[in-house]
């Protein structure tokens, strides 16, 4: 055999040995890689990404958009389609404001096919992004949730987070309606990245819209009524309801300090509850009404039943006065809640007996949530009669020693207002188009015992009544004033600086249409609710009674 025959047949060898070599390494990739080759191919080539449904709009009773879902995009990349990792995220981060660097670490992670750059970006952004044709970047499709009114009721529209779920008020409470249902879609690119199929595996449905009881005219009025009390008293914050009696619709729902809805991270964590549910104080004289109604109702009293007063009374070991002093006075029933006596007020608690007094204050729903619907709603603090001390009846018919809210608050004096059916506070009219069912309340005292409270209420805003400077040119208002001391957390004893400043009221007083809560916490330089809320109630009266069209009378 020649030189040549042996090279010839060397070759030959070696093409064999290489060709055998590549026969092994294709049956091993085949088999004993072949599910970790499937993986990767589709990781690189198939992605699955989740497409967020447009989350349902929030409007008040008249169709004003308070939260709205405008077109974004989510901006994605397929790191290793990146040619230009350190320029791209230059560029990119001067459009959607994400650190650079942050940019960088996200397009240089290893054996990664896909990574979110930025959730939410809207679609004007997002298009700039689009502008720059980076082979490697994706976009899909989204929404991002805005509050074209800002400022107006954001503790009680609530916020979303960066996944769409709601995280504070009613975008939470009602996130079941509003969400919807996420959608799934199929992406699959060829061998260079290029897209050649998308597919939605599973539709997004869209939300349903919220449309609420809401007034925004009426909220936008109350928002700068308490926004003039913070001004003025200084206080730590204030809370107004409005509420139709006749319904429970709350036709306004606010509190102090505002909060920039669209950028709560903006406001301390104070600001941001919903005070209205979330916050339980003591009452104070507020209280007295129920003490009332409920002695009225068991025939204890009478509107006219006398009570010999003297400037103190002693119940067990406490000694309770009145708020400003006096001697000795003979008063009725009637006075005793127009001038807010203490003493009077006991002495007819005494008269139900702590059994009598702690059924009629459970009755008109303390001490439990009113089901309305937001969420975190406090139930109050309301004490057994088996935890009642000594000196209890003395405190607690003049609302001392129990908690509530506001939104108790204004679901009790609404009995009182509607003839005596306690019924939940509504916030939601419709959901998607469909109307809301109310649920049917139920009696708590008798028209009677209804009217005879109101037309004793009406006494707190006459001459001698303790908000008798706060008026309605036209319309008969009736209501109560409160001021409470707030407990000293260091010393478990009330306060001598603290006080709940507060007024609940409605109108017209013989027909009541339209009911007001103000509460004002820690009010600085006055304390008593005639002097801070009362006004307050006031200024919101007189613009929403004749907005609303209801008759002077």
């Amino acid at each position: 055999m020649g030189l040549i025959d042996r090279r010839i047949g060397l070759l030959f060898a070696v093409f064999l040995g290489l060709l055998a070599i590549a026969g092994v390494r294709t049956a091993w990739l085949g088999t004993v890689r072949a599910s970790d080759m499937k993986a990767a191919a589709a990781t690189q080539q198939v992605q699955e990404v989740t497409v967020p449904s447009r989350r349902g709009d929030i409007l008040d009773r008249n169709g004003v958009q308070l939260a709205v879902s405008e077109p974004a995009d989510d901006i994605a990349a397929t790191p290793y389609l990146i040619k230009d990792p350190p320029g791209t995220a230059e560029k990119v981060s001067k459009l959607i404001g994400v650190p650079e660097d942050e940019l960088l670490r996200k397009l240089t992670l290893p054996d990664t096919g896909f990574v979110y750059l930025a959730r939410g970006v809207p679609a004007d952004v997002a298009k700039k992004v689009d502008d720059l044709e980076i082979e490697g970047i994706d976009f899909i499709s989204t929404s991002l949730r805005r509050y074209p009114r800002t400022w107006l009721a954001s503790q009680l529209v609530g916020s979303v987070g960066v996944d769409g779920k709601g995280l504070s008020g009613l975008e939470y409470s009602a996130d079941r309606f509003l969400r919807g249902s996420d959608g799934t879609r199929r992406l699959t690119k060829d061998a260079i990245g290029q897209p050649i199929g998308v597919e939605d595996v599973v539709p997004a449905r869209e939300g349903r819209d919220l449309k609420l009881t809401l007034d925004a005219t009426i909220q936008s009025k109350v928002e700068a009524v308490l926004g003039g009390v913070g001004q003025v008293y200084k206080p730590k914050g204030a809370t107004a309801i409005v509420m139709d009696p006749r319904s429970n619709e709350i036709l306004a729902l606010a509190n102090w300090p505002r909060v920039d809805a669209n950028d709560p991270a903006g406001a301390p964590d104070y600001a941001l509850q919903n005070r209205a549910v979330l916050t339980t104080y003591e009452p104070g004289s507020t209280f007295k009404a129920f003490t009332v109604a409920g002695a009225l109702e068991d025939g204890k009293v009478t509107p006219d039943t006398r009570f010999d007063l003297p400037p103190t009374i002693q119940v067990a070991d406490r000694t309770i006065g009145e708020s400003h002093d006096r001697g000795y006075e003979n008063m009725s029933t009637t006075q005793i809640l127009a001038e807010s006596s203490n003493v009077g007020a006991i002495k007819i608690g005494l008269e139900l007996g702590k059994r009598g007094f702690d059924r009629w204050v459970r009755a008109f729903g303390f001490g439990a949530p009113t089901g309305v619907d937001l969420p975190g709603e406090e139930m109050g603090i309301v004490p057994r009669p088996k935890e009642y001390s000594g000196s209890s009846m003395g405190n607690l018919p003049i609302g001392q020693g129990l908690a509530v809210t506001s939104m108790q608050m204004a679901a009790a004096y609404a009995a009182i207002a509607n003839g005596g059916t306690l019924q939940a506070p509504r916030i939601i009219d419709a959901v998607g188009g469909d109307a809301v069912s109310t649920p049917k309340g139920h009696r708590v005292i008798s028209a009677r015992t209804a009217a005879q409270v109101r037309e004793m209420l009406k006494g707190v805003l006459a001459p001698g009544g303790t908000a008798s400077e706060v008026s309605v040119p036209g319309y008969q208002l009736a209501g109560k004033t409160g001021t409470a001391n707030k407990v000293d957390t260091e010393t478990g004893g009330y306060s001598e600086s603290k006080y709940v400043a507060s007024f609940v009221g409605f109108a017209p007083a013989d027909d009541p249409e339209l009911l007001c809560v103000v509460m004002v916490d820690e009010p600085q330089g006055a304390i008593y609710g005639g002097q801070v809320a009362a006004p307050a109630f006031g200024q919101i009266m007189a613009f929403a009674l004749p907005y609303l069209r209801i008759a002077p009378k």
